[in-house]
């Protein structure tokens, strides 16, 4: 079996089994503590330009199948695993993990310590690294140009991993099993265009399971064009990279406000939080699991979510005349979650929609339909 080798800019090597493409790919190395779900997580375009670690210690046992692809094809740069099993047993499986990340042309460092290689991450941040399957690969030359690798803050990756056409939506939630319960869903009732920043199927499957007919545009898709399309809300997806450079989709959303209800999720969450006059921050090394508490401030009652992201909203910078800060993480206290006071538009920094993960804020979906529905009335 060939080496393959992980490099980190500040000088760290770690060497272990190669699976998945021959190759090199390079981005910011992350880590997300998951315990199930890994080909969503390969398929999220929020992982664009990132090396992901997953902390679970054995990856995938039980391969792979079109059903769970949360997009076109993978958007991670690489994987980096404690326990890689090449050979898959489930009754769900069309393609084992090697064969599925080979395909798609991602190397996979396995035999990798990854406990130490997280407590690394965890006390000086997340690094810009390389993984390399190449056989021969020097592993200080690596290190090397990890250091040069662009960092992600300022990057715009949204408008890369965006669709380039407008696309109908209507497919909704279904059991991945037969002993998995799925609510009703409801008749299509409200036309809703959803940006799509990176945007996850799961979102587009839960919007579409509470009455919502969906027309998924561009990230640089005018207010002008969207408003033309006369919706009954606005949806503002997830997606990688900082929202910082995304000055015009937070103009076109800050057009938008008062004018039509509004959700976001994620980096929709963030391009909100700077439509309404806030700024982000880079975390030191993110969140990224399916286990994060956070206080509904609404409600006064903890939900275990999913997350996702690099960046947060900075709560200082948002006016408290204007805006209400409704979710909390009880980890390390960056703000989750805010509703605008007099528009109809609110936003959560966590996925709902799961995939992988816990389902305890899937109401949010249910709160954007009802919130429609008011508006329609007023």
């Amino acid at each position: 079996m060939d080496t393959a080798i992980l490099a980190l800019e500040d000088g760290s090597v770690f060497e272990g089994r190669a699976f998945g493409a021959s190759g090199e790919r390079q981005g910011e190395v992350v880590f997300n503590t998951s315990l199930a779900g890994y080909q969503e997580i390969f398929t999220d375009p929020s992982y664009a330009g990132q090396i992901v670690v997953l902390t679970n210690p054995q990856i995938g046992n039980y391969g792979t199948n079109p059903a769970d692809d949360e997009a076109r094809h993978p958007f991670i740069e690489g994987l980096v695993t404690r326990e890689f099993a090449a050979e898959p047993s489930n009754w769900r499986s069309d393609l084992g993990a090697n064969e599925y990340l080979t395909k798609h042309g991602i190397p996979v460092a396995a035999d990798i310590d990854t406990r130490a290689l997280v407590r690394r991450l965890r006390s000086k941040g997340a690094l810009r690294g390389i993984v390399s399957t190449v056989p021969g690969a020097d592993p200080q030359d690596l290190v090397a140009r990890a250091k040069m690798v662009p960092s992600m803050a300022g990057l715009d990756l949204a408008t890369r991993v965006s669709t380039r056409d407008r696309y109908a939506w209507d497919e909704i939630v279904t059991a991945a099993s037969p002993s998995e319960l799925i609510p009703t869903p409801a008749k299509p009732q409200f036309n809703v265009v959803a940006f799509d920043f990176g945007i996850k199927r799961n979102i587009l499957r839960c919007l579409a399971h509470v009455g919502c007919r969906l027309t998924v545009v561009p990230a640089g898709t005018s207010a002008e064009d969207v408003l033309a399309m006369k919706p009954d809300g606005v949806f503002l997806s997830n997606g990688p990279g900082d929202p910082e450079p995304l000055a015009y989709q937070a103009q076109q959303v800050r057009t938008m406000l008062g004018r039509v209800p509004i959700f976001g999720i994620c980096l929709g969450h963030q391009i909100l939080g700077l439509a309404l006059g806030g700024k982000t921050y880079k975390l030191k090394f993110g969140h990224r699991g399916g286990n994060h508490p956070v206080l509904n401030k609404l409600t006064n009652k903890v939900e275990i979510t999913v997350q996702n992201h690099g960046f947060a909203v900075d709560p200082d910078s948002l006016d408290a005349n204007k805006v209400d800060l409704t979710h909390w993480n009880l980890n390390d206290q960056t703000l989750e979650g805010l509703r605008h006071r007099e528009a109809p538009a609110f936003c959560v920094q966590y996925h709902p929609e799961a995939a992988p993960g816990p389902h305890d804020s899937q109401y949010l979906f249910d709160d954007f339909a009802k919130l429609i529905k008011e508006w329609k009335k007023s």
